[in-house]
């Protein structure tokens, strides 16, 4: 997977520029180019923080998770109704 261009994808979904990202990351502009090219691996740390900066979780949660959590996520919530009235016979 690469994630140097799943996290230049964050930020270009944020609108923000390499430079404006490092400002709120407190890193240089070059540290950021490095990481969006692979040629510095992020820690879990900074990358939540990019997630979070660039208000990018959802979109974090299908790369680290897939879609199939979202599948059964979705299938569960159509559940609901259905045991909600179970839940008020009783």
């Amino acid at each position: 997977m690469d994630y140097g261009k799943i996290l230049k994808g964050f930020r270009e979904t944020a609108g923000f520029t390499q430079q404006e990202l490092a400002d709120l990351l407190n890193r240089s502009r070059s540290c950021i180019s490095k990481f969006e090219s692979n040629r510095k691996l992020t820690d879990i740390a900074t990358f939540r923080e990019w997630v979070k900066v660039t208000n990018c979780e959802f979109q974090a949660m299908v790369v680290l998770f897939g879609t199939d959590i979202f599948a059964n996520v979705s299938q569960a919530l159509s559940l609901v109704p259905a045991f909600i009235r179970v839940i008020s016979i009783f």
